[in-house]
């Protein structure tokens, strides 16, 4: 398949490249850290962020793209479900 922005690197700006399935662990971090999570069933989400900090994000809205840089999605707080992260 073709290609055309095969030449250019990927960043923060760009469009997500890879998308995964989240399970939210309070031990477990994802395997990558993301651009952005998508929130399919809205609730609380609690992550924590690539600096490290800990946040509650309450009433996260369905189908919306958040654009977080997250290496943990963490199961006690979260509510929402079917979260996908994108990098």
């Amino acid at each position: 398949m073709k290609d055309d922005f095969s030449s250019y690197s990927d960043g923060l700006t760009s469009p997500a490249v890879a998308a995964e399935a989240i399970v939210p662990h309070d031990v477990q971090a994802l395997e990558f850290v993301t651009r952005a999570l998508y929130i399919g069933q809205g609730g609380d989400v609690n992550v924590v962020l690539k600096s490290g900090d800990t946040v509650l994000l309450p009433n996260m809205q369905a189908g919306v793209f958040y654009p977080l840089r997250v290496t943990r999605v963490l199961a006690t707080g979260t509510t929402a479900a079917d979260i996908v992260g994108l990098r």
